[in-house]
């Protein structure tokens, strides 16, 4: 059977831009309306999309309140279970994945939730199963920290096997962990692994590397489906394009820009050094090791100073923008690398950038033999080609 694409709806309204619900084209409170979530998950459906995808976060960042008044964070959103279960009753096809916490839920209590989540959308749901990032969460809970970063992967590990011990009929698994802890755990328990790598070189060798991973554990490689990250501006004409980026990226206000960067850094306050000057080496990070690494690469690679690498990183510089050809270009590229099975498809603003991606790129892919036309099955392990799999 020849290889098929796989495409996955990152929903996260207003959009994934920091500052998307500035957006005309956008409502700012479209995260806790759900016949706004519904819209986008049936245009999702209609491009026969694998799934669609919710993070979550159970606890707002500690951020200053003049950073937060100017965001639409995670939070402002539904519980992405008790969405999934709502959207489940109003779609047909589509594959349902939500993120659940194994740091900051219990064994039982979860499965319990993800079987029943299943069983309702007869076989489309997934669980990403995250350790959870930052202080913010821990707080919440009656901690004081975060727990350490090994500490958070040995717990997850046991509770993952509790979890898996526990049902009877098991939705598929989506991990995303880049650190050695978070590769090996991907390994030995994903159906799909999301990845955030932006060079086509790194994400060939991630690609390869838990490839074999799996392999090593006694699995086939085949049926570990990987799907970095992809953000996408497109328009009929490269130009028009770019306008729509520009016009996106002038919303963001620049303390929000330095906050971001901070996070990505782990959480550590950069007002206290000279903006013109160089990043300094900070502490270890407590929240993503591999996405703290990533970012020192950048700014040591490219020369950048904070200001510039605030800036670069708001302006969405990863963003494939173009033609739907030239989308297309790079999304096959990608997958004849190979560097990925699929895509996890990331929206800066909603609803435009889904409905550029569904009316422009999606048919661009399928003239090319290289994305569905329709649904063939109706769970979401079919979708990805794992039906008969455990």
């Amino acid at each position: 059977m020849t290889r098929q694409l796989h495409l996955n709806a990152f929903l996260k309204p207003p959009g994934e831009y920091l500052a998307a619900w500035r957006h005309p084209e956008a409502k700012a409170d479209a995260g806790v309306r759900f016949d706004e979530v519904l819209s986008f998950a049936r245009k999702a459906e209609q491009a026969a999309f694998d799934a669609l995808f919710f993070a979550d976060l159970v606890g707002v960042p500690l951020e200053s309140q003049d950073v937060l008044s100017r965001v639409s964070v995670v939070n402002d959103s539904f519980e992405p279970t008790t969405l999934l279960a709502a959207l489940a009753a109003r779609t047909s096809r589509i594959g349902l994945i939500a993120t659940a916490s194994t740091s900051y839920n219990e064994p039982r209590h979860l499965a319990r939730t993800f079987e029943s989540l299943n069983v309702i959308s007869r076989g489309r749901a997934g669980w990403n199963a995250v350790t959870s990032l930052n202080d913010g969460e821990a707080l919440n809970f009656g901690l004081d920290a975060h727990l350490p970063h090994g500490d958070r992967y040995a717990r997850a590990e046991e509770f993952f096997d509790t979890v898996d011990g526990l049902w009877e009929h098991k939705p598929v698994i989506v991990q995303a962990g880049a650190s050695e802890a978070g590769k090996q755990f991907a390994a030995r328990v994903a159906d799909v692994i999301f990845s955030g790598q932006r060079d086509l070189a790194k994400a060939t060798e991630f690609y390869a590397e838990m490839k074999q991973r799996a392999a090593g554990l006694g699995r086939d490689p085949d049926r570990l489906k990987i799907l970095p990250a992809l953000s996408v501006i497109t328009a009929p004409a490269a130009g028009a394009a770019q306008a729509k980026l520009d016009a996106l990226t002038s919303l963001m206000p620049p303390q929000v820009a330095l906050a971001h960067l901070a996070y990505l850094l782990g959480g550590f306050d950069l007002t206290t050094y000279p903006l013109d000057g160089p990043l300094p080496r900070l502490p270890e990070s407590n929240q993503s090791k591999s996405t703290q690494a990533s970012v020192y690469h950048r700014a040591r690679e490219r020369g950048l100073t904070i200001r510039q690498l605030a800036r670069e990183i708001s302006d969405d510089s990863s963003t494939v923008v173009g033609t739907p050809g030239q989308v297309a270009d790079h999304i096959e590229e990608w997958f004849h690398a190979p560097a990925a099975d699929g895509f996890n498809l990331v929206f800066p603003y909603l609803p435009g950038t889904l409905d550029d991606f569904a009316e422009l790129v999606v048919p661009a892919l399928r003239a090319r033999g290289l994305f569905r036309t329709q649904y063939t099955g109706t769970t979401l392990r079919a979708h990805l080609g794992l039906e008969g799999t455990p």
